[in-house]
């Protein structure tokens, strides 16, 4: 961020990584970091069902409006609310008064081609921000829900701005499908974006984040306890806290430590509350098709599950397979590393399926 806002070329960020490790939590950490940098800064969340034009408009607007009130403003924040006037025109989103006067502006932003309107418009939003010695950082979670159209106008938005060392950036979050999304919306994606992977702790920093809290409290885990929770967790941040919730709130009054028995005797409350919370609100989602697919997954876990060899367990053709697993992507319950393999979004997803569903038929 501070590279940007000193005209020094940099590439935007998108966090990848399987659902709950921590990327939400990361862009809001950075949303606060940009802002204690000076940055104005736009936190939306991508929707199904909803255009990224509706999520952005307010928004920016909100942002132009609060350069346009800083003490001896320029015209390049006006100008740039202009284009956003022109640009709702062009998505056809309906808005109220923009608490402002403002004159037309043709031919800014206004062609009803969201490629070629959206880098206008967000090139016009840095320069605004540029004027007041300032920069834009705009976060997107849960960027793999976006169509494919708004995916490629924010790529060559993002081109546009790289190219005139504009002080924008993106710095977005999502599964790990997000770099491919990217590459086939533009190949060029790659030289625009770094994609840092979020992933499972390590053995020592998951031993820290379990044992910071405690030791403030006066106790403190075995080695053997952190061992028997990370067996369980295989690192990933979203479990390491509900064993170590579950294991503070069951500890015996008169514990001196946290043992490996202490953990052992939470370890099936912690898998409930985990099914019931985590797992159980994605697979009601599913249809008993999906739910069958998933679970034939399972059955080849662990190590890739390539799609030949699910195929052969469902006892059908990979092209019959199809739309079940387009459903599931979409869906964000699976996903694609690699050709021909596929792979759950969901950590440990494969071990719930098993106790749901004990024997696959």
């Amino acid at each position: 961020m501070g590279r940007i806002k000193l005209h020094k070329p940099e590439k935007s960020l998108l966090l990848t990584g399987l659902r709950g490790v921590g990327k939400t939590v990361l862009l809001n950490k950075m949303e606060a970091l940009a802002r204690d940098t000076g940055y104005k800064t736009i936190m939306i969340e991508a929707q199904e069902g909803r255009p990224l034009a509706a999520a952005l408009v307010p928004a920016l607007r909100n942002v132009l409006y609060e350069l346009n009130l800083v003490k001896n403003a320029g015209e390049k924040a006006r100008r740039a609310l202009m284009i956003l006037r022109n640009f709702i025109g062009s998505v056809k989103l309906s808005y109220g008064d923009f608490g402002i006067d403002l004159e037309p502006l043709p031919g800014k932003g206004d062609t009803g081609d969201m490629t070629m309107d959206l880098p206008e418009l967000l090139l016009s939003v840095a320069e605004a921000a540029e004027e007041k010695e300032s920069g834009v950082v705009i976060f997107i979670d849960e960027m793999q829900i976006l169509a494919p159209l708004e995916f490629t106008s924010l790529i060559l938005a993002m081109h546009k701005l790289q190219q005139r060392q504009a002080p924008l950036v993106l710095i977005g979050g999502g599964l790990p499908t997000i770099p491919r999304l990217a590459g086939e919306a533009k190949s060029y994606a790659e030289r625009l974006f770094s994609y840092p992977i979020i992933g499972q702790l390590s053995l020592e920093d998951a031993a820290a984040a379990l044992r910071r809290p405690v030791e403030q409290e006066g106790l403190h885990f075995t080695d053997a306890a952190i061992g028997a929770i990370y067996r369980h967790t295989q690192g990933y941040p979203y479990f390491l806290q509900e064993w170590g919730y579950q294991v503070w709130n069951n500890l015996p009054e008169d514990a001196a430590c946290i043992q490996e028995s202490d953990v052992d005797a939470v370890t099936g409350n912690a898998l409930r509350r985990l099914d019931e919370n985590f797992f159980r609100v994605r697979y009601d989602r599913l249809t008993e098709g999906e739910k069958h697919f998933m679970r034939a997954m399972a059955e080849l876990e662990p190590g890739d599950c390539r799609t030949a060899d699910l195929a052969k367990l469902l006892g059908k053709s990979v092209n019959a397979l199809a739309p079940a697993r387009s459903s599931l992507i979409k869906k964000g319950m699976i996903y694609s590393p690699r050709h021909g393999v596929l792979a759950y979004s969901v950590p440990l997803f494969g071990d719930f399926m098993r106790r749901s569903i004990p024997v696959f038929r």
